[in-house]
């Protein structure tokens, strides 16, 4: 059903924050044991304490197969003090490692491949002794390795410590990655909201120059009332623009009240030349769009349709929910001129403003196009997707 305006119900914003808030509240029973463990948020979001969990872990496991291999091959308890100062050895190195990596991981990579395969063949060659001595100390007493035979185990350590660096700059620079690509999708969002901000501000200078115009010429006819009462809802419709985030999306509901603010005080300039109707289907009023993108469409068909007129023009707001979309024209019953009006740049930015925010909102999903009408005028019809604020919950 159409309606003659549209009406104004609890804004989708408000709704979205009341049901956040509430979801706040409501809080799985894990939740403390959850957060005393650190599993409430990322388990790299900390890469000091995934460290020292992911290293602590690591050597555990080691010391425990390891004492696993010993008993099974019958070697006694001693086998434990043997293993547990392997441990300790392979967990000291690995962490004079991991300091030594942090500053090798920023160099160039031929750089960073040497220096660390010199690192750990030094450590393997500092493991191996220290593993031949307590072999020789705890288990063969009766051995006395010399020289070389110090360096029976290093292929072994080799291997050992090889993987675990290489499962430290694994995951570090997957982790380096990811930061890059957060740190472009952020630059990309903030140019993106760059652009849609300068656009946007780039809407009103024709229009605030018309209505101040206006005003200047009521004070020095001495029409205070008029002119004070186009102040006012000029005060108004700038709140509004100022108020609302360059970016943010409104209902259609609000962008409409918005159009009104306008042509009230347009409509203080053309009285009953200008002759504006709204057509809004009623399930339409909750459509969400970017803010201020119907006002440049409404100037553009004032300024070519209504202004060269002696009679004025009408113009018509429709909007439709058509499947999937929202459809919404602007159209007008002047005397045409499309071409002369698609290619205009009213406002500064004319209807390419239009195109490039809807872009920017919706990339190719959407629809944009200008056209004479059969009522003798322009048209100018979007169909963009129909979202409401009950999305993105």
């Amino acid at each position: 059903m159409a309606t003659d305006s549209a009406t104004l119900g609890q804004d989708p914003i408000q709704r979205q924050s009341a049901r956040r808030s509430v979801a706040k509240t409501i809080q799985s029973p894990a939740a403390p044991i959850a957060r005393g463990i650190g599993l409430d948020r990322p388990f790299f979001d900390d890469k000091n304490r995934a460290f020292w969990i992911l290293q602590s872990i690591g050597w555990s496991g080691y010391f425990f197969l390891r004492s696993l291999s010993g008993f099974a091959n019958s070697m006694g308890w001693i086998w434990i003090v043997h293993t547990l100062l392997l441990t300790a050895t392979g967990y000291s190195l690995t962490l004079l490692m991991a300091t030594l990596f942090r500053r090798l991981i920023r160099m160039r990579p031929i750089l960073t491949l040497i220096l660390s395969l010199a690192a750990v063949a030094l450590s393997a060659g500092a493991f191996s002794i220290i593993e031949t001595w307590s072999y020789a100390t705890f288990l063969k007493p009766e051995s006395k390795p010399v020289g070389v035979e110090y360096m029976g185990a290093i292929l072994l350590n080799f291997a050992l410590l090889a993987a675990w660096a290489s499962l430290y700059y694994g995951i570090n620079y997957f982790l380096l990655l990811e930061e890059e690509i957060d740190q472009r999708e952020r630059l990309e969002s903030q140019a993106s909201s760059a652009q849609l901000a300068m656009l946007r501000y780039q809407l009103n200078p024709h229009f605030l120059f018309n209505t101040l115009n206006s005003i200047s010429t009521l004070v020095l006819l001495k029409q205070t009332e008029r002119a004070n009462a186009m102040l006012a809802r000029l005060s108004s419709f700038l709140r509004y623009t100022l108020a609302n985030e360059p970016t943010a999306q409104v209902t259609l509901a609000q962008e409409v009240e918005t159009l009104k603010l306008y042509l009230e005080i347009e409509k203080m300039r053309f009285e009953d030349r200008l002759r504006p109707h709204f057509r809004i289907e009623s399930e339409t009023i909750g459509a969400r769009l970017p803010s201020l993108l119907l006002q440049p469409l409404m100037e553009n068909a004032i300024k070519y349709a209504v202004t060269p007129r002696e009679n004025g023009a009408d113009i018509w707001l429709t909007a439709s929910h058509v499947g999937p979309r929202v459809r919404i024209e602007v159209a007008d019953n002047g005397d045409g001129g499309a071409v002369e009006i698609a290619a205009s740049q009213s406002t500064g930015v004319g209807l390419a403003n239009i195109r490039d925010r809807l872009s920017q909102a919706y990339g190719p999903n959407h629809v944009f196009e200008a056209r004479e009408n059969d009522r003798g005028g322009f048209s100018v019809i979007i169909e963009i997707p129909y979202e409401t604020g009950d999305r993105g919950e």
